[in-house]
């Protein structure tokens, strides 16, 4: 049947003009006692069914917008209802995307890709990693993301030990490598990748690592082609990794599905055996733990086609950008 809207009165006004549902069912928020609890069960109860079965996000990458104790409420308020995970439908319809959707994660990408052309002048060697962030903040936003969700920063000495913390306030030093990784939206789709910036002249080592670690990348976006599995695609750049001389690979997972979710499955890794298809988007994402603690990584978002790759991303230089004075 037709979808049926149901959220906060103060909604309303705004969005169903913006939308095609017609059948939008609100409550006065918030109400601490049944803040739409009931109005939900009562909607679900009211909808035509066949197995009774409401699927939810209860997956993993998956996050449900309201408290667990208000769902086992709802559950209990409409009887013969089962609420059930419904990732796998669900995903299976986000995995491959349209025209319209690419072109939004396309926009994003290009955002980023401007803002990190800046970072050589944009940040000084003055600089903490926390003001550096925050100037490239801003430029994200100047440049037209809606949101900045996900930025991660790290530095250290030619490498960095992690790639998901915060800033600090520790000053740059001659040799560090800067690492950025950001996930910024336009109009409700992510863009995901990271770039790695020179602070000064960098060891030989971390240049080598950076060098085979722009060489896994290609060799993923090679390989990234329709029919061919995730685990593949992995191997590829694995093999790179390894031929490079690295200690380990402490990321895991080499790149991952991508859209309105800063992280989507499937993962590349050993033993996915997802099968990769057009207009999948997805991120290429090698890492090189070249020395205890001394990481590099890479990454890239491409579209699957029917050759070769989309690159949504402006690709990332081979030797690494050098911060200003």
């Amino acid at each position: 049947g037709a979808p049926v809207a149901v959220f906060p009165e103060i909604g309303r006004p705004a969005l169903v003009a913006t939308t095609p549902v017609r059948d939008v069912r609100t409550w006065s928020a918030p109400t601490p006692a049944d803040d739409g609890v009931s109005l939900m069960a009562r909607t679900l109860a009211d909808l035509a069914r066949k197995s009774g079965r409401i699927g939810w996000e209860f997956g993993r990458e998956m996050l449900v917008r309201a408290p667990r104790i208000d769902v086992d409420a709802m559950a209990r308020a409409a009887p013969g209802l089962e609420f059930v995970d419904g990732s796998p439908v669900i995903w299976s319809l986000r995995l491959v995307k349209s025209e319209a959707e690419i072109a939004r994660i396309g926009a994003a990408c290009a955002i980023a890709s401007a803002a990190y052309r800046d970072v050589p002048t944009l940040v000084s060697r003055a600089d903490t990693t926390r003001t550096a962030e925050r100037r490239l903040r801003t430029r994200l936003l100047e440049r037209g993301a809606d949101h900045v969700p996900f930025l991660a920063t790290a530095i250290g000495a030619g490498g960095y030990s992690q790639i998901i913390a915060g800033p600090g306030d520790a000053p740059m030093k001659e040799g560090d490598v800067l690492f950025f990784d950001v996930g910024c939206t336009y109009d409700g789709y992510f863009c995901d990748f990271d770039r790695n910036f020179a602070v000064g002249r960098i060891s030989d080592a971390a240049r080598r690592a950076h060098e085979a670690c722009w060489r896994a990348t290609e060799a993923g976006m090679a390989a990234a082609r329709p029919g061919v599995s995730f685990a593949e695609v992995f191997a590829a750049m694995a093999k790179v990794v390894i031929d490079a001389g690295t200690i380990g690979n402490n990321v895991g997972r080499m790149g991952h599905g991508l859209g309105m979710h800063l992280t989507e499955p499937p993962s590349f890794m050993e033993g996915a055996d997802d099968i990769l298809a057009e207009r999948m988007v997805v991120t290429i994402e090698p890492a090189i733990e070249y020395a205890p603690g001394k990481m590099i990584v890479h990454e890239e978002n491409i579209v699957i086609r029917s050759g070769a790759p989309e690159v949504l991303t402006e690709r990332a230089p081979r030797e690494m950008p050098v911060i200003g004075g």
